[in-house]
């Protein structure tokens, strides 16, 4: 969903549909200390497609959040790192995931 297509009422509706989806935080919080291409993050996202990588890291470029960077060489070799804006969330993100280990070792 690129930020053009979002509709919210509230703030937290606008947050949860930028980063919403069952990858988009995944690979956020993965790619968090630096550059990472493709291969890296299908092998670091246990069960994704790689339908589905390529579309959620689309989603991800166009909103600002990631940064795609290609270089001319053979073979093609791209890289995939943070936008300042995507920087923003990670400590939301770091937050997510200590309630989720809480929680999970609670059951």
């Amino acid at each position: 969903m690129t930020k053009k297509n979002i509709t919210a009422h509230c703030a937290v509706d606008y947050a949860f549909k930028r980063i919403g989806g069952k990858y988009k935080g995944r690979i956020l919080w993965v790619i968090r200390d630096g550059f990472m291409r493709y291969g890296e993050l299908k092998r670091a996202i246990v069960g994704i497609s790689p339908k589905m990588l390529t579309q959620t890291l689309r989603e991800l470029e166009a909103d600002e959040l990631v940064s795609r960077k290609v270089y001319l060489e053979v073979p093609p070799r791209v890289e995939y790192s943070l936008t300042s804006t995507g920087e923003e969330l990670i400590p939301f993100i770091k937050q997510l995931r200590s309630w989720g280990e809480k929680k999970m070792s609670q059951n």
